[in-house]
């Protein structure tokens, strides 16, 4: 007998939905400027190269990234930890992916200001 695996009545999406985490900052060895081409299942956006010398396409490629990853290494291959960290304060994550890599690494939240 197949069971149908399905949420919780009440649940919301963003309860359910499942984040990739490094396992350590210092695993995240991506690159630092120039351009990167994310993968079509990680942009589909239709323009998935990112400038990271960039401000703007800096902070939405980790975005993009940090919110899409389905594997350790794409994190890894991607994205660079003093970068993350710079840019951790100014990220627009969903809450339960800002609180997953908080809890991991709390590291990220000293230099966050607090309204």
């Amino acid at each position: 007998m197949v069971r149908e695996r399905r949420a919780p009545p009440g649940s919301r999406y963003e309860d359910q939905r499942h984040y990739v985490i490094a396992a350590s900052l210092a695993d995240l060895r991506g690159p630092v400027g120039g351009l990167i081409t994310l993968d079509r299942r990680m942009d589909w956006s239709g323009d998935s190269t990112y400038d990271l010398d960039d401000d703007g396409d800096r902070q939405l490629m980790y975005q993009t990234v940090l919110s899409q990853a389905t594997e350790v290494a794409y994190l890894n291959r991607c994205l660079d930890a003093n970068t993350l960290r710079k840019l951790w304060p100014v990220l627009w994550l969903p809450a339960r992916l800002r609180a997953l890599w908080s809890a991991r690494f709390p590291e990220l939240n000293a230099g966050r200001w607090v309204a």
